[in-house]
């Protein structure tokens, strides 16, 4: 394999260690694994992920958008 250098914040440095120890795998192959995933499919998203889940449940067909669905949301 070839190796390769990158920049990563610190917080998300130790995400990553973090779950490479959780898994009982090295560091490098859970990035591998992470970037094979993420380019089999970079244009996912929520809604794509959930898509068995959209429009699965009755309600107003407007519930995240009408005012009337918020009152008292909050108080």
């Amino acid at each position: 394999m070839r190796p390769r250098s990158l920049k990563l914040p610190p917080d998300l440095d130790a995400l990553i260690q973090k779950v490479a120890d959780e898994r009982h795998v090295s560091y490098s192959h859970l990035v591998r694994e992470a970037v094979v995933a993420y380019l089999a499919n970079p244009s996912a998203s929520a809604a794509a992920a959930a898509g068995d889940l959209v429009g699965s449940l009755d309600g107003p067909s407007d519930l995240s958008t009408a005012d009337r669905h918020f009152a008292g949301f909050g108080e």
